[in-house]
Parts: structure tokens; C-alpha cells; sequence
């Protein structure tokens, strides 16, 4: 699948997939701002600035009048904020592109942060913030980040701390978006029924007046551990959470594609070595999976799961089982090709919208990663051998590298950690 890269001389970045007889164009902007891009007092700005993106501009004055647009045309729109970057997005029938980049230029150029608007919505964050620590299956994953960085915005959750959003001011939020929003941390991805070219100048002409500040790096990452670390989040549940995992590297690293096949093997889909042995074998629980964080300068394995608090001890020594296997025994070419086979179909069943490839190469643009089309990135699946996974689970997996964040009413943290070793 052919995509089209072009950067302008004031640093900002466009990135065309044009999909013939898509019935759906969306346009996104992101941009390189996140929580490891905050300070301890200006946690969760990013995330905020997410939301007041939406509350009006010089041409839309309020909220309703930039959703009436979207609805009026039957579009689909959202946003979202992570550790490194935030995108914002619209979706609609192609005759409708020249409205939808009206609409996500306007917004990242001329937002008005009401300072109503703010307080209003120091409210919903708030309780955005109050729903994610009702859900401990979200929650064990900020604890798991927490055990892995600490105190640093490796570490801290994504919307931030209620106190730090309660004591906001406007020009807090303009401050970051004044330092952070410029052409040369920005990447505008459009896919869909459209043409390339045409896109490339109605793109530069939308932003042309984008700033062109000093493009801010975000401080690096201090990676550090030499035993075992468990960190308990006391909570009165019925299930115990876990997240169990260590250390990786960064995107891009020539061992990615290989951690994600591991990551396969062992939790995705219902063939999955953890789902078999933990849910079908066992019986311990309802939901179990793995996964890869992989990030511009550190990245993290994780497996996740939620098991009978009776029975937690009993759920560590089956997936700790199942890692030992996967370091000692070689995958058989039998189950190597299926969980290739997996991987490649997930991949393109993924990538049929229009929406869906401007994250796939949206996301890599933006991470300054070398643009691979999902063929290429199918090549490189196809190329990993068994004995790269062993290499790289006997490489991961170490006592010393191991974490395991709980969120649930536990209190026995020296039992668990008797087990939790290989």
C-alpha cells in the first residue's frame, strides 16, 4: 500500500495514504506533546489541552457549533493523549474533505480556551480521572508504569493528578500549547479516496500560519533496576489485577518484530499459550493477554490479567511456567507459522478503514520512525526464526528485570515474592 511523505520548510509534516473507492477520508493531526513531555506541577496539561481544543474557536465560538459541523455531515471525530504524542481527528465521505480539514486546522490553530469553558471542564476530567480508578484493570497499568519510572513523567498517568487539574489556570494551557504546537513537533496524516497532490497543497495552505517555535525535546529517560520489583495497590475487590512484565527497547529497535511475536505466543488470541493454560487449563480467570509499549526511548512487555484473589499465587507460578517454557524449550515451526499467520491477518483486517491507516502510519511519522508499509512490516514477521524468540525471552526474561504491579486486596507481599522469580 503506497503512502505519500512530504515536509514543508517550516519543519511540519504530510503524510497521504490515498485509498481508490474508500468511502470514508479522515485527517488527523498530532502532534509531539504528552505526559513525558510535562513537569511534576504541570502534569496532565497535555491532556487537558486535549479537551479545550474542542470548546471553541475564532470561527466556531463554542463547543456545539464545531459539533453541529461534524454531525451535520455524519463524521466521525475524537482525540486522544498518550505518553509522547496527541492526535486529533475527523472522518467523513470524501466529498466532504475540504470541511473536515477546515475543522482540525481550525482547531489546532485558533483554539480560545473559554475561561467558563476551563472550569467546566475541570469538572469532567475530574471524573474522568475518578472512572479510570474505579476500573482496576486500568488502574494496575498506571501502577505498573509507576513501579517501572517512578516519580517522572515515565511514570505518571496520562490526565494527571485531581490537583494538579483543579489548580489549572488558562495560561498554563497556552503557555504549553505555545511551546509544544509548532510545525516542527506536527504531522498532518490524511487517507482515503482522494488525491495526493491536491491534498499536499490544500494541507500546506490550511496551515500556513502555523508557529514556528523551537521544536522542545522531551528529557531522557533514566533506565534503572537490579532485582525484582513488586508494588501493591490496595483495593477492596473481588479479583486481584496484575500486571506482570520488565524492561524492552525502544520503537524501532531491530528486536521489535520479534517481541511481538513472543508477546503472540503467550497472550493473543484464544490459541494463545496463557489463555490456554490460565482460562481453558486452569480455570483462574476471565481475561488474560500480553503486550508491547514500545515508546521513542524505552519500552515495556507487559501481561495482564485478572484472576481469583484466592487464587493469585496459584495464577504467578502458571504464567511464570509459561515464560520459563518459552526460554527453554524452541517454538515448533508448527506454531510459529500460526502465530505469523495471526499477526499478518490481525494486521490487515486492522488497516481497512481510512481512520485506521492514518494511525498505522500516522503513528509511525510521529515517533520519527522510518515509515514501513504493512507488506514490509509482513516481511519482517515472516523473517523471525525460533531461536530469535528463545534469544530475545532468555535476554527479557531475568530475575532482575521482572516487575509485578496488583491492584486488588492483597496483603502478603513476601509470599508473592517467593514465587515471583524464574
Amino acid at each position: 500500500m503506497k503512502f505519500y511523505r512530504k515536509t514543508l520548510a517550516n519543519g511540519l509534516r504530510i503524510v497521504v495514504i490515498p485509498m481508490k473507492d474508500a468511502p470514508s477520508v479522515t485527517v488527523m493531526s498530532l502532534v509531539e506533546a504528552g505526559s513525558e513531555y510535562e513537569t511534576k506541577e504541570t502534569n496532565g496539561v497535555s491532556h487537558f489541552l486535549e479537551h479545550m481544543f474542542f470548546k471553541g474557536t475564532i470561527k466556531r465560538p463554542t463547543s456545539l457549533d464545531i459539533s453541529k459541523e461534524f454531525d451535520g455531515m455524519g463524521a466521525e471525530h475524537n482525540a486522544f493523549t498518550g505518553n509522547e504524542y496527541t492526535g486529533y481527528y475527523g472522518k467523513a465521505h470524501p466529498k466532504n474533505f475540504d470541511a473536515i480539514l477546515d475543522i482540525i486546522s481550525d482547531m489546532y490553530l485558533n483554539p480560545q480556551f473559554p475561561e467558563a469553558e476551563m472550569e467546566r471542564e475541570k469538572g469532567v476530567i475530574v471524573e474522568e480521572i475518578n472512572m479510570y480508578e474505579d476500573l482496576p484493570q486500568q488502574k494496575v497499568q498506571e501502577v505498573f508504569a509507576e513501579l517501572l519510572y517512578g516519580d517522572t513523567p515515565y511514570g505518571w498517568s496520562v490526565a494527571g493528578p485531581k490537583e494538579n487539574i483543579l489548580k489549572m489556570k488558562r495560561n498554563d494551557l497556552v503557555q504549553y500549547r505555545k511551546a509544544q504546537y509548532v510545525a516542527g513537533k506536527t504531522a498532518i496524516v490524511v487517507a482515503g479516496n482522494v488525491d495526493t497532490k491536491i491534498v499536499f497543497k490544500k494541507v500546506e495552505k490550511a496551515f500556513q500560519s502555523i508557529a514556528k517555535g523551537k521544536v522542545i525535546r522531551k528529557k531522557k529517560i533514566i533506565e534503572k533496576q537490579d532485582n525484582p520489583h513488586v508494588k501493591i495497590f490496595h483495593k477492596d475487590t473481588d479479583q486481584v489485577h496484575l500486571v506482570l512484565g520488565g524492561r524492552t527497547f525502544k520503537a524501532g529497535d531491530k528486536r521489535s518484530v520479534t517481541l511481538k511475536v513472543l508477546s503472540t505466543i503467550l497472550g493473543k488470541g484464544m490459541s494463545s499459550r496463557l489463555f490456554q493454560k490460565m482460562r481453558e487449563e486452569l480455570g483462574i480467570c476471565y481475561y488474560i493477554g500480553s503486550g508491547v509499549d514500545d515508546l521513542t526511548d524505552h519500552g515495556n512487555f507487559r501481561i495482564s490479567a485478572g484472576v481469583d484473589k484466592t487464587r493469585l499465587n496459584q495464577a504467578l507460578e502458571g504464567i511464570l511456567g509459561e515464560i520459563r517454557k518459552i526460554k527453554d524449550e524452541t517454538v515448533s515451526l508448527e506454531e510459529l507459522k500460526k502465530v505469523k499467520d495471526y499477526l499478518i491477518g490481525r494486521m490487515y483486517l486492522g488497516l481497512e478503514s481510512s481512520d485506521a491507516l492514518v494511525g498505522f502510519y500516522g503513528g509511525q511519522e510521529i515517533m520519527r520512525e522510518k515509515i514501513k508499509t504493512p507488506q514490509e512490516v509482513e516481511k519482517e514477521i515472516q523473517k523471525v526464526t525460533a531461536r530469535d524468540i528463545q534469544k530475545l525471552a532468555q535476554h527479557i526474561f531475568v530475575d532482575k528485570s521482572l516487575a509485578l504491579a496488583i491492584v486488588g486486596n492483597v496483603s502478603d507481599e513476601a509470599q508473592l515474592r517467593k514465587i515471583f522469580h524464574f
